[in-house]
């Protein structure tokens, strides 16, 4: 399988401008990469640019979060959500669910992150669903049938990493990794089940957390917003 490489620019850049240049710099420096999956999730601003104008890329768009309604045909009354019906018919084909940030600041829960992923895979998009705690695994797939427990995609990123500059240590990573595998297994999910870490990744540790860690791929933040640092780790994990 692919290392799949996900990109979260989060509320970045500031302008229309940065973003199409960002894009457009890392599409053209990994147009030969083809032993990676790279995910690009952009502000919600910005998706419709990037899929009415970006030419041809094996670039795949995501986005960062999504409402767990599907509103009825006439729409629904949920001022300022993006439903993932929405993203979906735009093209997405991955969205980033219950990411720690938006736990912090929003005060989502575990319930209502369990229903964002029902409502995403509902709609066919795969859920990247972010956890800080091996406890939050059981409680954001709860209810959801062994058949779509494949298509999630698992973040680990602990927190006091994030932005930070400080990874996680290697050794420490791999032991979490093993753990997520286990509860994993003893849940129905597939063995080929994607796991990614994140947390001050940069172009120095991608590798590490891939070949040593066992980590199937990455969730990239601060580093995915620097165009050649973001290339650099694309291509370092390639060479693994």
């Amino acid at each position: 399988m692919k290392p799949l490489i996900v990109a979260n620019w989060k509320m970045k850049p500031q302008a229309l401008k940065g973003a199409k240049r960002l894009f457009n710099l890392v599409k053209k420096e990994t147009r030969k990469v083809t032993n990676v999956e790279i995910v690009v999730c952009p502000p919600f601003i910005y998706l419709s640019n990037f899929f009415y104008g970006r030419g041809k890329t094996m670039i795949k768009i995501g986005a960062q979060d999504c409402f767990w309604e599907d509103p009825p045909a006439g729409g629904g009354a949920f001022t300022g959500e993006i439903s993932a019906k929405m993203l979906k018919d735009l093209g997405c084909k991955y969205v980033i669910v219950g990411h720690s940030e938006r736990r912090k600041y929003f005060k989502e829960t575990d319930k209502m992150i369990n229903k964002k992923i029902k409502a995403a895979l509902r709609n066919g998009l795969k859920p990247i669903l972010c956890i800080e705690k091996i406890s939050q695994i059981k409680k954001g797939i709860k209810g959801i049938t062994k058949k779509d427990l494949k298509k999630i995609i698992l973040a680990y990123e602990p927190i006091w990493a994030i932005g930070t500059g400080k990874a996680c240590g290697i050794p420490e990573a791999k032991k979490v990794n093993l753990s997520i595998r286990k509860i994993l297994m003893d849940s129905s999910f597939p063995t080929s089940s994607y796991i990614l870490y994140g947390g001050s990744i940069n172009s120095q540790n991608a590798r590490d957390f891939i070949k040593k860690a066992k980590f199937q791929g990455l969730l990239v933040g601060g580093a995915s917003l620097n165009a050649q640092e973001f290339i650099q780790i694309v291509k370092n994990v390639s060479e693994t």
